[in-house]
């Protein structure tokens, strides 16, 4: 009988390491199935972080809504990533949804009546808590704040001074030593007193719809930096509450400013101290108004010194307030809600 050919060797013939191929091959298999039936959290995080985040702002802070539509962001501002829209019907995508004080109304009816998981809801304010009403109808409702005060979660500023290579300085032709503009005068505010109290012993030139001489937008500016000195008076004194009272009408404008507000060690955390005059710098506005009828040129001139090393930026446009939402979103507190909103805004 003929003796059987042997086959041609092969590892497979080897039972240990044909069982160690099969296994690797198995493992194999498992692993890529397990990665394609459920991806990395690393993954999904990754996926999130490409996609804009949302803010969705309920009502817009100002009467007339400006053109938010496409990458209004990154087009305007350079913030990348941020998707603006007013479109409710958005609601369960948004990320961020903005409110704005001024829009609100006492009671929750005008609020979205759920909050999808994860979305978090911001207070937005430029008023200070003396113009602030029905604070208290709002606890436990808002997870971060956006307000002028600098220890909000969102910090929005009337304006702020920027690093100037410049170095020079532009000291507008004065025609008339002190001027004010004032649309909504009180008796009863501070700075009814000392201006009524002030004025008797300095002509002070004052525009706006209170003395019956209203500016034009275009007006305002070219006004108010033909004075040495303006006028510089908060409605309300509260921290950190510095308006365009200091930043457009006086610094921008070219005067120095004389301020009524929180304390000069405030104002000194925005702006030089040799940039401004504090009323409370003096024992009686008799000592103010000599200080500001009698001061020579060369003083004068020292005022404009921070001109050499900065110019006045103004935020007046809302797309760029909210823009910082994303900017600052990363580091922004998650899982936190205001119990008082009132005690927060008047301490």
């Amino acid at each position: 009988m003929a003796q059987a050919l042997p086959l041609p060797w092969s590892p497979w013939g080897r039972p240990g390491v044909k069982a160690l191929v099969t296994a690797g091959l198995f493992v194999t298999t498992l692993w890529n199935l397990r990665c394609f039936l459920n991806p990395s959290k690393g993954s999904r995080e990754d996926s999130k972080h490409m996609e804009p985040l949302v803010v969705l702002v309920w009502e817009w802070p100002s009467k007339q809504v400006p053109n938010i539509s496409g990458d209004v962001c990154r087009e305007l501002y350079s913030v990348t990533g941020c998707q603006l829209t007013t479109e409710r019907q958005l609601l369960h995508r948004a990320d961020v949804v903005v409110f704005p004080h001024v829009r609100l109304h006492p009671g929750q009816d005008r609020l979205p009546k759920e909050r999808p998981p994860g979305q978090n809801w911001v207070w937005v304010s430029l008023e200070s808590p003396s113009n602030s009403r029905a604070l208290a109808g709002w606890n436990q409702t808002f997870n971060w704040v956006m307000t002028y005060r600098q220890d909000s979660d969102i910090f929005i500023p009337y304006g702020k001074l920027v690093p100037n290579r410049s170095a020079t300085v532009n000291i507008p032709a004065k025609t008339n030593l002190v001027s004010w503009v004032i649309s909504n005068y009180h008796r009863t505010q501070k700075r009814a007193e000392v201006y009524k109290n002030l004025s008797r012993y300095l002509h002070v030139n004052v525009y706006g719809r209170a003395n019956n001489k209203p500016l034009c937008k275009d007006c305002l500016l070219p006004t108010t930096s033909k004075s040495r000195f303006y006028l510089a008076f908060e409605n309300s004194i509260h921290r950190d509450y510095i308006t365009e009272k200091l930043w457009r009408n006086s610094l921008l404008a070219g005067t120095v400013p004389v301020v009524l507000g929180p304390p000069r060690a405030n104002y000194e955390q925005f702006v030089p101290a040799d940039s401004f005059i504090h009323v409370d710098d003096f024992s009686s506005l008799e000592e103010l108004a000599t200080f500001l009828k009698t001061m020579n040129s060369s003083r004068y001139q020292q005022f404009f010194d921070w001109q050499r090393r900065f110019s006045v930026k103004l935020y007046t446009d809302w797309r760029e307030r909210i823009c910082t939402i994303c900017t600052a979103y990363p580091h922004l507190p998650r899982g936190r809600l205001y119990p008082n909103l009132q005690s927060w805004f008047n301490s």
